[in-house]
Formats: structure tokens, C-alpha cells, sequence
């Protein structure tokens, strides 16, 4: 009897791989060469509109897939035990990063630019160096791509407190949930945009792009409620699946239009064109990027569910491992980067292999990280 949901699984194995390929593109895209952990001189500017569509929806699919576990993990435990799982999966790993990787982040940024290494309580998130540029990493470490984790860990908390006062779960049906969500999200990005406060906020323990927070946190919610909702018992939909493709389509089209237009306008000094105006435009942006999102989860969901709603070695090798390969993939990115910025190969090559080699790299290293604790835990004082 299977105990996993396993094209879960798999679709957020997908997703952390999509992650990895993000990543790799910012080495050789025209962008972030003051933050990014490294930046190889040859650059292919195309890259970008791979990260454009992935960005789309790659981090929502992550939070979705742990919006549908969170119901079982709270029913399954009482509080305190939820909070003691909770810690040791989410907060511990992320303690562990941001006082070991993110200096290493730093320490590979300084090196790969030929710029000397500093002094060490400068490569922590904490701090930042007064009066100096603060887009410039050295001057201002960040969390970087660890902001998942506590984001992840305060949805946590706040669907325990909804859990607790009995307003999850929800007796919605999926389609209200799936238009809240759009609304909801819409009217909160546009709040956020219409007051300028769009762009990352920082701190010591949260960091997130704020016009996203809110519409992550409903795609959290969503999830739960898929689960609450047995969504993935229903019988194949093929209507509903043509008709989120044939969503997708026109929204992402029309999304491409929008999106190429305001980044033109925001890199070419007095371009202030639109198709519209500058609010409907950017409505338009908000409302065609959830709905690609939107509609392109479903028919990922629909084709993982059909398809891949089983598990083989390499599968279950993969979905192991992915969770800790999100945590450590960007510090292995870094360090093959740099061993591939002399070589004489043409950006789009050197993206496949940095992405390739990071991925299969960062597996590497956790299989032979649990296999060391293992062999410590069969060897150690007292097993005998």
C-alpha cells in the first residue's frame, strides 16, 4: 500500500531542478553581476527570458506541494511535537545555512571577482557596512535563496494557529478556492505596486519579494485545501485540462507582451510607453502572471498525477534528496562556476553544463552525506 502521494513527489523534485536552472542562468545573464555568487563574463542575454517563465511559477509549485502536506502533519501531531518537527526540518537547516553557507556565498563572490576576503562578522546576513553601496553583496549579505525556509516555516505556524481556531479546514469547494486566490492575489500585488513598495524586504530572520508574499501564501493555502478536499482522488478531467491549456496559452502571451514592454520602460531612460496605461498594464501583468501560474500548476498537477504517480530507484532517489539540495545547490553552483569561467565555451553551453553539473553534483553530496551517518550510526559507541 503506498504511503506517499508520489507524483508530489516528483513535481516538487521538478520544481527544486527548475530552481537549479534559474540559478545557473544568472552566471551568464547582464544582470545582478554586483550580488550574484558568480558572475562569468560571457553572457547570452536571452537566459533572461528563461528565468522570466520559470519565475513564473516554480517557488508557487514548491509552496503549493507544501500546502498539501501541512494538513496531515498537523492533524498527525499535537502542538508542541508539530512545532519540534517543524524546527528540526525547517529552522535548524536554515541556522545552519545562514551562519556556514551564506558566508561561504560571500567568501566565493570576493574570490571569483579577484577582490580580497574581509574580515570574518562581515560575511554574515546581519550585518551591513554603513555608508557604503548596500546593492553591492560585500556591503550587504542577504539570505539569499535561504528566504524560503522561514517563509516556509511562518505559513506553517500561521495555518497551525488557523487549524487551531477551527477556520481550517475550509469547506470550500477547489474552483472558489482557485478564484480567491486570483483575486485575493490581483488586488494585493497591485496594493503593494500602487504604494512603490515592490522588491525584496529585508531582515534578520524573514526576506521575501513583498508583491509576492501574500499570493505564496494563498497558493500554501490552496494546497491545503486540494488535501482537505481529496482533490487527487477526482477522475480524469480532459475538458478542464484543455481548457488551462488553452488559458495558459493566451495569458502567457499576453503576459510575454506586458512584461517585455515595462522591462524595456525600465531600463531605457524616458521610454515611458504603454499599450494602455501604466496602471492597466501593470493590472494586466499581475492578473496574466496568476494566471499562467495558475493554470500551468494544473496542468502540471494533471500530467504528474497520470503520468509519473509512481516511483522507481532513480525517482525515489531524487525525491529524497531533493529538500537538501535546495539548501546546499547554490554554494556547489558557485564553486563549479568558478572552474568553468576560463573555459573557452559559448554562454547557452556553459549554462547546460553549470545547471547539469550542479544538479547531479548536489545529489552526490547528500547521498554521501547520509551514507556517512549511516556508517557513524551502525559504527558509533553503543551499537555493539
Amino acid at each position: 500500500m503506498k504511503t506517499r502521494i508520489y507524483f508530489l513527489d516528483h513535481l516538487r523534485t521538478l520544481a527544486i531542478f527548475l530552481v537549479v536552472v534559474v540559478h545557473a542562468g544568472i552566471v551568464y545573464e547582464p544582470i545582478l553581476q554586483n550580488s550574484w555568487i558568480v558572475s562569468d563574463p560571457v553572457k547570452n542575454g536571452s537566459i533572461g527570458l528563461i528565468r522570466m517563465y520559470l519565475d513564473l511559477f516554480v517557488m508557487y509549485t514548491i509552496f503549493f506541494v507544501a500546502g498539501y502536506f501541512i494538513p496531515l502533519s498537523v492533524k498527525s501531531k499535537n502542538t508542541v511535537d508539530f512545532l519540534k518537527s517543524k524546527f528540526r526540518r525547517i529552522l535548524l537547516p536554515w541556522l545552519i545555512g545562514v551562519f556556514t553557507l551564506i558566508p561561504a556565498y560571500k567568501a566565493i563572490f570576493l574570490y571569483s571577482r579577484g577582490l580580497p576576503q574581509e574580515a570574518w562578522y562581515t560575511y554574515f546576513h546581519l550585518f551591513q557596512r554603513t555608508g557604503a553601496d548596500p546593492a553591492f553583496l560585500a556591503n550587504n549579505p542577504n539570505q539569499n535563496w535561504l528566504w524560503f525556509l522561514p517563509v516556509l516555516f511562518v505559513f506553517q505556524l500561521v495555518y497551525l494557529a488557523l487549524y487551531k481556531l477551527r477556520i481550517f479546514p475550509m469547506h470550500l469547494s477547489i474552483r472558489t478556492g482557485v478564484v480567491l486566490t486570483f483575486i485575493l492575489a490581483v488586488v494585493y500585488s497591485m496594493i503593494i505596486s500602487e504604494a512603490g513598495l515592490t522588491g525584496w524586504y529585508h531582515s534578520g530572520f524573514l526576506e521575501f519579494q513583498r508583491e509576492r508574499f501574500l499570493p505564496y501564501f494563498l497558493v500554501f493555502l490552496l494546497g491545503a485545501l486540494c488535501q482537505e478536499q481529496d482533490a487527487f482522488t477526482a477522475e480524469k478531467n480532459k475538458r478542464m485540462y484543455i481548457i488551462a491549456n488553452v488559458v495558459l496559452t493566451i495569458a502567457l502571451g499576453i503576459f510575454t507582451a506586458i512584461a517585455l514592454n515595462l522591462f524595456f520602460n525600465l531600463i531605457t531612460p524616458g521610454r515611458d510607453y504603454f499599450f494602455i496605461s501604466d496602471f492597466v498594464d501593470r493590472t494586466v501583468y499581475y492578473c496574466t502572471a496568476l494566471l499562467s501560474m495558475l493554470s500551468l500548476l494544473y496542468v502540471l498537477l494533471h500530467s504528474f498525477r497520470f503520468s509519473l504517480n509512481k516511483t522507481n530507484r532513480v525517482l525515489d532517489f531524487l525525491s529524497r534528496n531533493s529538500y537538501s539540495v535546495y539548501i546546499i545547490h547554490v554554494i556547489v553552483l558557485g564553486a563549479l562556476a568558478l572552474v568553468l569561467v576560463p573555459v573557452p565555451l559559448p554562454a547557452m553551453v556553459k549554462y547546460l553544463l553549470l545547471t547539469v553539473l550542479t544538479f547531479g553534483a548536489s545529489n552526490l553530496l547528500v547521498y554521501a552525506y547520509d551514507a556517512l551517518l549511516q556508517y557513524i550510526r551502525k559504527t558509533g559507541p553503543g551499537t555493539r
